[in-house]
């Protein structure tokens, strides 16, 4: 494993890699990540792992400053795994010198996180498309869990670059909990919690996969019930199709997707 700091060292590192699979990472990594890590090994000739914290994606300060960090302990389980490349760039790397074109999405897609987390994806996708410039990646990896985010990154990157965006399926513990840095956050009781949400949400997707048409009727019953139960606040809580996200589910294939608070933790998935 080559652990790489400057630019100048990665330059050297990759630039003849023509298969280079790339996953980006704000650390904290579990087994989510080292899932993507190894579908990544098996499709390409090389694997490039970056460790940055993007600070363009948070809105909220507080959020960015307690953000789960624990590099020490990423890296022995990158070393484990035998990736090949691991670069860890400060915040002046990625964003001093290079000028590119200011990234905004348009209004159709403020939906769902976008809808509440101002700026959010606009320093998702800025980032990766310093990343995927720097890099020249034949495929980046990202989780199905932050589905949203792995939808617009794929929209912009495939249409701006020759690299190629997978998804992959979300990974969850035996009580059905979607592995998540965020979770570190939580004590034991709000991880109790997550388990008996997570599991409510899952029974929602099937009741509304069995009658569509009942789907608001069924979301808002659950979505009061969630609230009074478990003292959460919940952003959002809807059905959006895979094609677009837009709301009309009817004959295609959908997903449940949530975001809500627990103990002031923000936490998302989809079902």
């Amino acid at each position: 494993m080559k652990l790489i700091k400057e630019i100048t060292d990665l330059n050297k590192a990759i630039n003849k890699e023509k298969r280079l699979g790339f996953v980006p990472t704000m650390g904290s990594l579990h087994k989510g990540h080292e899932a993507l890590i190894k579908i990544s090994k098996k499709r390409c000739q090389k694997t490039l792992v970056t460790i940055f914290v993007n600070p363009t994606q948070f809105n909220n300060k507080k959020d960015y400053k307690t953000y789960p960090r624990s590099l020490n302990k990423d890296l022995k389980i990158l070393k484990k795994l035998q990736v090949d490349y691991v670069y860890l760039p400060t915040v002046d790397q990625i964003f001093d010198g290079v000028q590119l074109t200011k990234i905004t999405i348009n209004k159709s897609q403020k939906i769902l996180c976008a809808k509440f987390r101002k700026g959010h994806f606009e320093g998702v996708l800025n980032v990766l498309n310093r990343f995927t410039k720097l890099l020249s990646p034949k495929s980046i990896f990202m989780g199905e869990k932050d589905y949203q985010q792995y939808f617009l990154v794929k929209k912009f990157i495939e249409k701006n670059y020759k690299t190629k965006v997978y998804n992959c399926k979300t990974i969850r513990d035996s009580n059905m909990i979607a592995l998540s840095s965020r979770n570190n956050l939580l004590n034991k009781a709000n991880f109790s919690k997550l388990g008996l949400i997570t599991n409510k949400l899952i029974k929602l997707k099937k009741a509304i996969y069995k009658d569509r048409q009942k789907s608001k009727k069924l979301i808002q019953k659950t979505k009061k019930y969630l609230i009074k139960r478990f003292n959460i606040k919940i952003d959002y809580l809807e059905c959006r199709n895979t094609i677009n996200l837009s709301t009309n589910i009817y004959k295609k294939s959908f997903k449940l997707f949530v975001a809500y608070d627990l103990s002031n933790v923000r936490l998302i998935d989809n079902y």
